[in-house]
């Protein structure tokens, strides 16, 4: 391949999938997902190469696992691919490694997870429903009829703040910054960024996160055990000692919590009001039967996939789906393809809100590192469009989305709305 042809196709982007040879195909990189052109090309790789692997990418060679059935096997192998060192395509920074129980391996993963699950089961999840849906009917009763607005901004990013900081008890007040913090933590620094380089995430990370949290541990280490996540950390007897003896990890966990409380729902919430307005068929069935709203919950999170990928390393030489694993190689669980496998899902391009199963997708991971706040994310979109059909006949969608720049959170920056009242 000449050097203009690399340059043209450097980063995939205003090309179609048989542009390229399949064997040049690099997602690793950020702007087929920024513009949501990244589809047909694992659209390709399903059915002509499932399990691919990219020999050249600014993060080092990697296979990519596309078809459901792929990414399950290897997700029920953990002693065969692991989460250790990381679960993100760039390895840890030796001078800023922080561990976190996702990127675990068993036993210490199940010991950490174990600890924090409390504060998500379902009877700790059905004493928080009436808070829940109190604060939904607040942000939505304080916007504007018939005026442009930003939903991800005003919905989706102030309810999942205000349900984030009550899990973690911290201050409501202050909950944009774990809005703030989150954003930081997955940022790919650059010019579309809200960070310049991974020194500057360090750093805020470090002179404000750790800070704030540090001491909201202190507290509650001082006080009776309590259901939030921080006060269950500081009284376990596996992770009392986290902030004295690995305060890396103490910060790893913290980057875990609060990421995984943000982005599922926040992003989930902006693409069902995009999904509905690009179905207007089944709004108009959602609108006859409110019913539907149960099965549509899960539909919504198979479709938007709020995290496009994990990352596995083999532990030792295997075989999967014909090809040769060896030892140390990074593999790439693409849950975006996996959801949109013909072989595992039915027209998995349709937004079918009363479909059969619908829980069964991959956008929660499979095995043991499913993710654990499933079900409060399921409840927390079934509460916004309980609430928001009563209130509108439509949340009419006034503009393109902006999409984040990032190959692993499939999200939204900006969704311009108008809300049409009932």
């Amino acid at each position: 391949m000449n050097q203009a042809a690399k340059k043209k196709y450097r980063h995939m982007d205003g090309i179609g999938p048989y542009d390229i040879p399949l064997e040049d195909y690099d997602m690793s990189q950020r702007e087929p997902f920024q513009n949501n052109t990244f589809w047909s090309f694992f659209d390709r790789m399903r059915q002509e190469d499932p399990i691919h692997y990219c020999k050249d990418s600014k993060f080092g060679p990697f296979w990519s696992v596309t078809k459901f059935k792929d990414i399950v096997e290897v997700e029920n192998k953990p002693d065969i691919y692991s989460s250790e060192p990381t679960i993100a395509f760039l390895d840890p920074n030796e001078d800023f490694n922080v561990p976190m129980f996702i990127a675990m391996d068993e036993p210490k993963h199940g010991v950490q997870r174990r600890t924090v699950q409390g504060a998500v089961d379902p009877r700790n999840l059905a004493g928080m429903e009436s808070l829940i849906r109190e604060r939904v009917c607040n942000i939505l009763d304080d916007l504007p009829i018939y005026e442009t607005i930003d939903w991800v901004d005003k919905v989706s990013i102030e309810l999942t703040g205000q349900m984030l900081a009550t899990i973690l008890d911290f201050p409501q007040e202050h909950r944009r910054k774990l809005t703030y913090w989150s954003d930081v933590a997955t940022a790919v620094p650059g010019p579309m960024s809200i960070v310049s380089s991974y020194e500057e995430s360090r750093k805020i990370l470090m002179e404000e996160c750790v800070p704030a949290f540090f001491n909201l541990w202190q507290k509650k280490k001082n006080s009776p055990p309590e259901t939030s996540l921080i006060s269950m950390l500081a009284h376990a007897e596996e992770t009392s000692r986290m902030t004295e003896e690995n305060p890396m990890e103490f910060l790893g966990n913290l980057i875990l919590l609060i990421v995984g409380g943000n982005d599922t729902t926040r992003n989930s919430v902006s693409g069902s009001v995009l999904f509905l307005n690009e179905n207007p068929k089944e709004y108009d069935k959602l609108r006859e039967n409110h019913g539907l709203v149960n099965t549509m919950v899960p539909e919504i999170i198979r479709y938007q996939t709020p995290l496009t990928h994990m990352r596995r390393t083999a532990t030792k030489d295997t075989i999967l789906g014909g090809k040769q694993i060896h030892r140390g190689d990074k593999v790439i669980l693409w849950f975006v393809s996996g959801n949109r496998d013909e072989e595992a899902i039915d027209k998995p391009y349709e937004f079918i809100i009363d479909r059969k199963n619908p829980r069964y997708h991959l956008s929660f991971g499979f095995g043991i590192h499913r993710c654990m706040g499933n079900r409060l994310a399921e409840m927390q979109l079934r509460i916004v469009w309980e609430e928001i059909l009563k209130r509108f006949h439509k949340i009419e969608v006034m503009g393109e989305p902006q999409r984040v720049y990032s190959n692993l959170i499939k999200g939204y920056s900006d969704l311009p709305v108008r809300l049409i009242p009932a």
